[in-house]
């Protein structure tokens, strides 16, 4: 039985598929599992993964953050 997630096939993967996970925010650990949410995938660590099944964490979509810019605006307009 092969296993996907170790040795080998992650050495051609980009930084031998480690990063930052999204839903987490842990950086330099193994993101290879593909989560969907609000139709676009994500790669995701396995801790998150289990969590995200068993009911205890929400993957979303990001929305991109005001830049400081439109902060400053918002503060100037109250």
């Amino acid at each position: 039985m092969s296993k996907p997630h170790r040795g080998r096939s992650i050495r051609e993967l980009y930084s031998r598929g480690r990063g930052e996970c999204p839903v987490c925010k842990r950086v330099n650990i193994k993101v290879l599992y593909e989560q969907e949410a609000d139709g676009q995938k994500f790669k995701i660590c396995k801790t998150c993964k289990a969590a995200i099944k068993n009911g205890t964490k929400k993957l979303t979509a990001n929305k991109p953050e005001k830049t400081a810019v439109e902060t400053i605006k918002e503060s100037a307009a109250v």
